[in-house]
């Protein structure tokens, strides 16, 4: 890079070193360095300059593009790179350079505003005298007032920044306690609402309990009457007469129908669904609700059909939950279809080891933005036939409660105008569970709900315990066929608890199963599952290796 040179002088003394330090100050505040740096030009100089001085040594005064650069040629033979005074130097401007008898110090620019012209800076330069030690020290002791008076500034500007530091740290004090106030009055009304919300259930759950019987004996009165008076052995009636009986007995079936929906379901909140599995025929059912559903299907002019493999005629499963979903899924089908058919598949998923239940209709379909909601409580589909058929709301919420209860999965696919598809996976068991009695070790309830659902037709009893110290007290009177074990829980841990199975002789032949959500290396090579993306089958396959049984 091209640098113009604005003067060159000798320091063969130490008066010598006085002028350059005038000079790189002067040359500082020409460039349009401010008074702060023009400062540090001068002592930088000013401490070089007493390291090198002395015979044939000097020094040159440029102005490169962006910075100005002072080089001091010597005689000194070594130890300048660790003097103090280049040390000094180094921390007052941008740049120090060492190269053999020269030292460069390099100081950048600033771009606003422009320095003056060079012809200007070399005649201003050119006239400054010699100077004595006295005018220096003269010089010197102003350059401090300065900057003295440049500190005492911006400590009276500390001062009062610190001052509305202090100020907005009050407010936002005051402010924030405030804030906290109102979170806690918040929190106390939160209580408040959530204790209303408790009572409002309980007592509508007493509600519903209260009033079961009182709702269904008059209603099914109602039904039997109209029956007796469209009956054979009724008196005749006219033809409006028994059309307008049938209209009260269809009324009054719907009305029971939309009250055995909503005592199940206060059923299904109140408490957890506790499945009881047995021998069902699924072909028999089948055929049961097919003559069951086929007046409704003739009135409507649709052809009810159901398909069973025989692999899965005979499954392990909780009868009248099933046959409730079934009835269900059937019910809205027909509902909704006013031509073609409603067809009940059922076969086998081996890849799974599942049974997959298929209803589907040629129905009006469902459109795609309501159709995830279909399973929320109250929540039904507008259109022509949901107002004709008005229902609760409640029927698909509740058949996927029970889906879930026996361990399986409800899901509905739809296209408007095409139909409808419900599809009801559950586990595939043929015959009586493998184990009796499988223990969950768990403090997340919500896994141990899940795990108890993968384990439905698999253990006859599934026991939970919510820490490793309940878990032993429930082992010490009956100890189970499995245990799963959760590594992180309060009280006694994981470790403590396999720890206090291993020093007693009867729980240490009890299988164990390691399910945590930081999957981790277990005791004695213990089988060891991530409780995030479990699947049945990786848990009854676990389970199963635990136990040292084998898969045919």
């Amino acid at each position: 890079m091209a640098t113009i040179e604005l003067i060159r002088v000798r320091i063969a003394t130490d008066q010598d070193v006085f002028v350059l330090r005038r000079l790189g100050r002067a040359a500082a505040e020409l460039t349009g360095l401010e008074s702060q740096d023009q400062i540090r030009v001068a002592t930088a100089l000013s401490e070089v300059g007493r390291e090198v001085f002395g015979p044939g040594a000097s020094a040159v005064l440029e102005l490169g593009e962006h910075e100005l650069l002072i080089t001091l040629e010597h005689t000194r033979p070594t130890g300048l790179a660790d003097s103090e005074g280049l040390t000094l130097a180094a921390r007052l401007v941008d740049g120090v350079t060492l190269d053999g008898g020269r030292v460069t110090l390099a100081k950048r620019l600033r771009p606003h505003p422009r320095p003056a012209p060079v012809e200007e800076i070399r005649d201003k330069l050119a006239r400054l005298a010699p100077v004595s030690a006295l005018e220096e020290l003269r010089e010197q002791n102003r350059e401090l007032a300065e900057t003295l008076e440049d500190v005492l500034r911006l400590n009276a500007e500390l001062q009062e920044t610190n001052t509305g530091v202090l100020a907005m740290y009050n407010q936002l004090s005051d402010e924030l306690e405030e804030t906290n106030r109102g979170v806690v009055a918040l929190y106390a009304e939160l209580d408040e609402k959530s204790s209303l919300l408790r009572e409002a259930g309980d007592a509508r759950n007493r509600f519903w309990a209260t009033v079961s019987h009182e709702l269904r004996t008059p209603l099914n009165s109602v039904i039997g009457l109209v029956r007796l008076l469209t009956g054979p052995g009724g008196e005749p009636l006219t033809e409006e007469q028994a059309h307008q009986v049938r209209l009260i007995g269809t009324s009054t079936e719907t009305l029971l129908e939309l009250v055995s929906e909503l005592l199940d379901m206060a059923k299904a909140e109140s408490g957890r669904l506790d499945p009881q599995p047995s021998e069902v025929d699924l072909a028999r059912m089948a055929g049961q609700l097919h003559v069951t559903m086929r007046p409704t299907s003739e009135r409507a002019g649709v052809e009810l059909r159901h398909e069973v493999a025989p692999e899965i005629a005979e499954l392990y499963v909780d009868e009248g939950m099933l046959l409730r979903i079934l009835r269900n899924l059937l019910s809205n089908a027909l509902k909704f279809t006013q031509s073609g058919e409603v067809t009940l598949r059922a076969h086998p998923d081996d890849t799974k080891d599942e049974v997959v239940i298929t209803v589907t209709d040629t129905g009006i379909g469902i459109a795609p933005e309501h159709l995830p909601r279909v399973f929320e409580d109250f929540f039904q589909v507008p259109g022509t036939l949901q107002v004709r058929y008005r229902g609760t709301g409640l029927g698909l919420p509740y058949a996927r409660r029970l889906a879930e209860a026996l361990g399986g999965t409800l899901e509905l696919d739809s296209r408007p105008g095409e139909g409808t598809t419900a599809t009801l996976r559950l586990p595939h068991y043929s015959g009586p569970p493998e184990l009796g009695r499988v223990l969950i070790a768990d403090d997340d309830e919500a896994f141990r709900a899940s795990a108890r659902r993968m384990l439905h037709g698999f253990a006859t009893r599934v026991d939970e315990a919510a820490d490793g110290a309940v878990a032993l007290d429930l082992m010490a009177v009956s100890p189970p066929d499995v245990i799963l074990v959760d590594m992180l829980m309060p009280r006694v841990d994981g470790n403590v608890l396999l720890q206090r199975m291993a020093e007693d002789e009867r729980l240490s032949r009890i299988p164990v199963v390691v399910v945590t959500i930081a999957p981790q290396r277990a005791p004695d090579s213990r089988p060891v599952l991530s409780k995030h993306g479990l699947r049945r089958e990786q848990l009854l396959q676990a389970i199963r290796s635990a136990r040292g049984v084998r898969d045919d």
